[in-house]
């Protein structure tokens, strides 16, 4: 007998009661599903014949079907009309406007919707569609829910723009005149207020002013102040439709009349309206009429009107802007300061309350304040062009300072969206704000993690240019925290659920090569990468990642590390235990085959990747077979004629050996792309001509790397041969102090022939330094006209020339090595010395001055 386990039967009275719960819960969700099940002689009424048309079955729909089943019929209206337009409009669409008359709501809505979506497919002529739908549309504007009319008022104005000018005339400006009288509905007048908006810009100018422009005077003195709200908010399109003399002549005075009205929401439609229409007013209209009511507005906000301050601090950047030429020094610095004040508005004490008012505030305000705050961080970019950028750091960095600090979320992340304006604009001063760009980077908030990192790449190089235009070293040596936060921004996107803001973090971050050093990358972000595809979860997190580690693999300049990374991506990628690990290597050969020269592929990657078909898992195979051809691609001949036959025995295997269905399908439709594909040769060939050009510039940049870190290698060699020399040089002098005349002048006169002897090979080898530290920064796709031919692949020399298409760089110099380099048996741990990139080496210098020290005393003697 098997013994009972009572940890898996568990039958105490607490978990009987916790099931009896549980079914409980179960039975309770279970009747509404019950109840909507529907009856035989429901589902009777519902079936309709299948014999019928679908014009037949659509008006017997209408005519006898439920309300779901008509909304069904004008929802697929557009699908009829595509179908069979002379009888959906002969039969169908007269039925849909007997419907309407008593439709509900969802009907109207759907309705409304369609008729839209057969105006903008152009399923029939305009003239077949004001003949046949606008009469329906007129029809069902006065509705009397206000949502039903509203989605009608928008398919109108729609329609509107489509239709011919007589068209509009007769059948909706004439009507108009009558729908706009106070004798009509409010409804029927705030129609007549959007309509005439959109009619403005339909006609000349002369028409508008006789027809329309009476009709808009009538409707701004209504006597309701919802109607004078609407037909205000419309006087911006009348403006633009009639032109400037008009509009200075009819709309201003009303605006002037409008901006002074009782009713609250009238005076903010003024506004607003007055600051969109700023462009078509003179400089006069602007000083005289315009700047007092703007005055007037700042002043009654914080006394009488707080109604405004939210429209006010969003439209005040447009305002100042606008206001600029007329504004006096006093002016202006009235509405700098009146722009801080608002920036900290509910931040401090000091806004025009009393401290009872304080302890008041409700939590309506409190949003009112957050809403203004947000809008004054969404204005920045345009107050730093208000008082000049060079002014930035005098008037504006509190006020930045204190934004990008704000307690509350939408604030700073209107401050990281605009981050990148206000880098552009202060330009060579870019550098005052990378502090803010460093609390952005660790903001507890991913939300704004994620609109800071939309241009990181953009900003990060702006402070780099920023810093060389402004005629000294780099201004990113002056951060010493950006490397840090960019690491724990990544850590803990990596640790939220944010997936898609880790992804984009991650494909930014591709950038950093062009940003800083390739010792730093390899010691801070590199094995990162690797970490992230090995154990996270998600897949576009892992193709980022991979992608991204290519990128730094492509830009490292040390081919030891270059070697150790890829011996890791073979060894713990397509050699890993899991299967997932193994597909993952075949994402990063794509981007390898992307990035990198096809040399360079079929030298490392190649028979790693051919040695996947002997995997067990079907997937990973079959993922194989659909890279094959891209892999073949990389091949050139006769170079590469041994990895040409290596691949084609392990299509005749997989032909062979493979038993999975699936697996065998793909490989044979393979095997025939494989066939209709033709291998470029080592010479140049018509058809390949521009993708051979591209793989011989990645591969003449890749020979350049290597020459750029043998260069500085002898360089470094050179530097420390010639500092031990002055230091035995020292020490003897000090030792044989009596006897030093005669001595030192033979040292000297040694050192000095030695260095002579020297000083050619050594300024070759710097010129050459200096013409390729420019590669870092060289972007992938180079103009093909630029390119030149391709050199000797077996001399080094054929590569020391400048590369075509570089722009200016923007890699910190590439002697300064904030890291110390570490042998490839270390486990790739950092060092952070704080001495300059000279000292660094001093380390490596001191282990070979045992090696060189007999040849230091031979010289000194």
């Amino acid at each position: 007998m098997r013994p009972i386990i009572s940890s898996k039967m568990d039958f105490s009275h607490s978990s009987l009661f916790g099931y009896i719960e549980d079914l409980q819960e179960l039975t309770i969700i279970e009747r509404p599903v019950r109840r909507s099940l529907k009856t035989p002689e429901e589902i009777e009424r519902l079936t309709v014949d299948e014999e019928l048309s679908d014009i037949e079955r659509a008006v017997y729909l209408l005519s006898s079907g439920q309300d779901i089943q008509g909304t069904s019929v004008v929802a697929n209206l557009p699908v009829l009309m595509r179908q069979n337009p002379a009888e959906t409009l002969r039969r169908v669409l007269p039925k849909i406007r007997e419907v309407l008359h008593v439709a509900g709501v969802e009907m109207q809505l759907t309705a409304a919707v369609s008729f839209l979506t057969v105006l903008q497919e152009e399923l029939v002529s305009i003239h077949t569609y004001s003949h046949s739908f606008l009469h329906i549309i007129l029809q069902n504007l006065e509705h009397r829910d206000a949502g039903v009319s509203n989605a009608w008022l928008e398919t109108l104005l729609a329609v509107i723009e489509a239709l011919p000018k007589e068209t509009v005339r007769h059948e909706i400006l004439n009507p108009l005149v009558s729908k706009a009288q106070l004798s009509q509905t409010l409804q029927s007048r705030l129609v007549s207020c959007k309509i005439m908006g959109k009619v403005a810009n339909k006609f000349e100018a002369h028409i508008v002013k006789r027809e329309v422009l009476p009709l808009v005077k009538s409707l701004c003195q209504d006597v309701e102040y919802e109607v004078r709200t609407c037909m205000c908010r419309q006087l911006e399109h009348v403006a633009r439709g009639i032109g400037t003399e008009l509009t200075k002549a009819v709309v201003l005075p009303e605006l002037v009349e409008l901006a002074r009205d009782e009713g609250s929401s009238v005076r903010l439609a003024a506004f607003e309206t007055l600051v969109n229409l700023l462009d078509m007013f003179d400089a006069d209209d602007r000083s005289q009429t315009v700047l007092p009511l703007v005055k007037s507005f700042c002043e009654k906000s914080f006394k009488t009107d707080e109604s405004i301050l939210v429209s006010l601090s969003f439209h005040l950047g447009k305002l100042c802007n606008g206001l600029y030429g007329i504004f006096t020094p006093e002016q202006h610095l009235r509405f700098l300061e009146f722009y801080k004040k608002l920036s900290t508005l509910g931040l401090q004490q000091e806004n025009g309350h009393n401290d009872n008012q304080l302890h008041l505030q409700t939590l309506e305000q409190e949003k009112k304040y957050i809403s203004v705050r947000k809008n004054c961080a969404y204005n920045f970019p345009a107050m730093i062009v208000f008082v000049d950028p060079k002014n930035f750091h005098l008037e504006l960095y509190s006020i930045f300072f204190c934004l990008c600090h704000d307690p509350e979320v939408p604030v700073r992340y209107t401050m990281a969206i605009s981050f990148f304006e206000v880098a552009k604009l202060l330009n060579s001063d870019v550098y005052t704000i990378h502090k803010e760009l460093v609390t952005l980077l660790q903001d507890e908030s991913l939300e704004v993690l994620d609109a800071l990192v939309g241009h990181l790449p953009e900003i990060l190089e702006l402070m780099t240019n920023g810093g060389e235009n402004n005629g000294s070293e780099s201004k990113l040596l002056s951060i010493p925290d950006l490397i840090p936060a960019l690491s724990t921004a990544e850590q803990r996107a990596a640790t939220s659920l944010k997936w898609r803001t880790h992804e984009k973090l991650l494909q930014k971050y591709a950038c950093l090569p062009h940003i800083i050093s390739s010792d730093q990358i390899y010691y801070r972000f590199l094995h990162r990468m690797l970490t992230i595809i090995l154990t996270n979860n998600v897949l576009p997190v892992q193709k980022a990642a991979a992608r991204t580690l290519c990128v730094f693999l492509r830009y490292n300049r040390k081919q030891e590390q270059r070697h150790e990374v890829i011996q890791k991506l073979i060894e713990q990628l397509g050699q890993g235990k899991s299967y997932w690990n193994r597909l993952r290597f075949l994402d990063t050969c794509e981007f390898i085959m992307e990035l990198f020269s096809k040399s360079f592929f079929c030298k490392y990657f190649f028979l790693p990747v051919l040695e996947l078909i002997h995997d067990p898992v079907a997937n990973v195979r079959m993922k194989l077979c659909c890279l094959l051809p891209k892999v073949k691609s990389t091949l050139k001949i006769p170079t590469d004629k041994h990895l040409l036959q290596q691949l084609e025995l392990c299509i005749r295997k997989l032909l062979c050996q493979e038993k999975d269905k699936d697996v065998l399908t793909i490989v044979k439709r393979t095997v025939l792309e494989l066939d209709r594909m033709e291998i470029s040769v080592d010479a140049f060939q018509k058809r390949f001509y521009e993708n051979d050009l591209l793989d011989q510039e990645k591969e003449r940049q890749e020979h350049l790397l290597l020459e750029m870190e043998q260069l500085e290698k002898e360089k470094q060699k050179n530097e420390g041969r010639s500092t031990n020399i002055n230091d035995k040089m020292f020490e003897k002098k000090r030792r044989d102090s009596k006897t030093s005349s005669m001595l030192a002048k033979s040292i000297n006169l040694s050192i000095s022939g030695s260095s002579s002897g020297t000083s050619a090979g050594k300024e070759e080898k710097k010129s050459k330094l200096v013409r390729s530290q420019s590669f870092s920064t060289q972007v992938l796709h180079p103009k093909y006209s630029n390119i030149d031919k391709c050199p000797n692949k077996s001399s080094a020399t054929g590569y020391t020339s400048s590369v075509p298409g570089m722009g200016k760089s923007c890699m910190l110099s590439f002697s300064d090595d904030s890291f110390r380099t570490h042998s490839a048996g270390n486990s790739g741990k950092a060092a952070f010395p704080s001495s300059s990139s000279r000292n660094l080496f001093n380390s490596a210098d001191q282990k070979n001055s045992g090696n060189k020290e007999s040849q230091s005393r031979k010289m000194s003697m």
